[in-house]
């Protein structure tokens, strides 16, 4: 039975399977009976799995009565059994909560000393140099905090090209970075001014704005953009 299973899946070209389809262009360039395909991962004896999958979507009026279908309403159709009406109703309603969760909000940055004394806080103690992002959204809330790089006792081997792919993951639409001297003394050095303009290039080429590079002492931080850096 497995051995003729994987020899349906194989009619299909493949050009047209979907997990080929869905690696080379993303998930948003399949159909609903490719990504349902994907989830059912065979056919049955004499049906191969894209007309499985479309048998399963011409059952239902639309997605939304799939979408509130029974696992004894999916196993009345031919070939699916117990096991795959289970796994088609996790799927759903793993689907239905993902689209529910709300993003979690770590709190507000209404100016650079805001963030400077949140992150003195929690970064002048330490003994190698970090750097930290606050990815924030168009509000200026914090969606994310993230230690990005943890460099040597006086250097960082951070690069913007890292840092901005964390914000493209999030989307976030801004940016304030924040490193430590581990020395306390939190005068920027020409590596930082460079490195710093360097993030603030490459924020206006993608569109997402930095807002500030902080530079974590023991007692104080400086702001690069109140310096007149960027």
């Amino acid at each position: 039975m497995r051995e003729r299973s994987t020899s349906l899946v194989k009619e299909v070209p493949i050009f047209s399977r979907p997990r080929e389809r869905m690696e080379q262009y993303g998930e948003k360039a399949l159909a609903n009976h490719e990504l349902l395909a994907i989830l059912l991962r065979t056919g049955t004896k004499g049906t191969n799995v894209m007309a499985l999958a479309m048998e399963i979507l011409n059952t239902f009026e639309d997605l939304y009565f799939l979408k509130t279908a029974s696992i004894e309403e999916l196993m009345v159709i031919s070939g699916i059994g117990k096991i795959k009406a289970i796994e088609i109703r996790a799927a759903i309603e793993l689907g239905m909560r993902i689209a529910q969760a709300p993003q979690i909000k770590i709190g507000q940055i209404t100016s650079s000393r805001k963030a400077g004394e949140m992150l003195l806080g929690e970064m002048r103690d330490l003994q190698q140099e970090h750097v930290m992002v606050l990815y924030l959204n168009t509000k200026n809330e914090i969606i994310k905090k993230e230690t990005t790089f943890i460099g040597g006792l006086n250097s960082s081997v951070a690069h913007p090209r890292e840092i901005f792919k964390g914000a493209v993951r999030v989307s976030a639409a801004r940016i304030i970075v924040g490193h430590n001297h581990p020395s306390g003394n939190p005068d920027p050095s020409e590596a930082d001014i460079l490195f710093t303009k360097r993030m603030f290039e490459c924020g206006e080429l993608i569109g997402i704005d930095l807002l500030d590079h902080l530079i974590i002492g023991q007692d104080r931080y400086i702001s690069l953009k109140e310096l007149g850096v960027f």
